[in-house]
């Protein structure tokens, strides 16, 4: 960080780190690694459709970045275990990684099914836990208790912080997730590593585009107090923020960025 002309100038550059993103093969989580790919980390892409990560890897490397896919199934602690192998024969030990991968059930709770309740729970909640947990571990083992450039994003939701009719196991999820980086960023704080949450409002992707273009989802939208939903590019400010040396204070931090829609 420099000062000049009595500005300060953020450092938000990655060169020389390696970033790990967990749902990388559409939506907000191959928005995250073009971001941090443009901003000079060589990034690993994982999640479960090969196909779509070669796609996103060609893209990034089209535009002068690094890039490596790896398969994973974030409820599998096996399956995540070998994407950091991967991950770390390939570009290196990841001092960034951003838990992204989700999943959403839409329904009342007295017709919500317990298979689809543990769907949620199983993605949303015990594949972030896995994958932050696999995370540390390998921080610590490569040295951040001493350099302090450990940096774990978890991405929860507004619905995490402001109750969502229909949206209860998602809901209840996203608030486990809330909790897990203020927990996780106590435990590791000593080990030189930031954990914080990002918590978005509505951006259409993949797990919602079908209910934003119902009546319902539009109905929804219009009550918004600017009556729209967000661009992919709303979080990137703080993304960048986080996993950078301009965040290296930033933990247990909950950041709410969602255009007013939880008001």
């Amino acid at each position: 960080m420099s000062a000049k002309s009595g500005l300060i100038q953020p450092d938000f550059r990655l060169d020389g780190k390696t970033a790990l993103i967990t749902g990388a093969s559409s939506g907000l989580g191959a928005h995250f690694a073009r971001l941090l790919a443009g901003l000079g980390a060589k990034v690993v892409c994982g999640a479960r459709r090969r196909d779509r990560l070669d796609d996103l890897v060609a893209q990034i490397a089209a535009n002068g970045g690094q890039a490596q896919a790896v398969v994973l199934d974030v409820q599998d602690e096996a399956s995540v275990i070998a994407a950091f192998d991967a991950a770390e024969a390939g570009l290196g030990t990841p001092s960034i990684v951003i838990a992204n991968a989700g999943v959403n059930e839409i329904g009342l709770a007295t017709e919500i099914s317990m298979d689809a309740y543990d769907a949620v729970m199983s993605v949303n909640v015990r594949g972030v836990f896995i994958t932050a947990r696999e995370a540390a571990r390998r921080m610590i083992a490569a040295g951040s208790s001493e350099r302090g450039d450990g940096r774990i994003v978890l991405i929860a939701s507004m619905a995490g912080l402001k109750p969502l009719p229909g949206l209860v196991p998602y809901s209840v999820s996203k608030a486990a997730v809330v909790m897990m980086a203020r927990s996780m960023a106590a435990e590791w704080m000593r080990k030189g590593i930031n954990v914080s949450a990002i918590c978005p409002g509505y951006i259409e992707t993949e797990i919602n585009s079908d209910w934003l273009n119902q009546p319902g989802g539009q109905k929804m939208v219009s009550g918004f107090p600017r009556r729209r939903i967000m661009d992919e590019e709303a979080l990137d400010g703080a993304m960048a923020w986080l996993v950078s040396e301009a965040g290296r204070y930033a933990s247990g931090s909950v950041i709410q960025i969602d255009d007013g829609q939880g008001l």
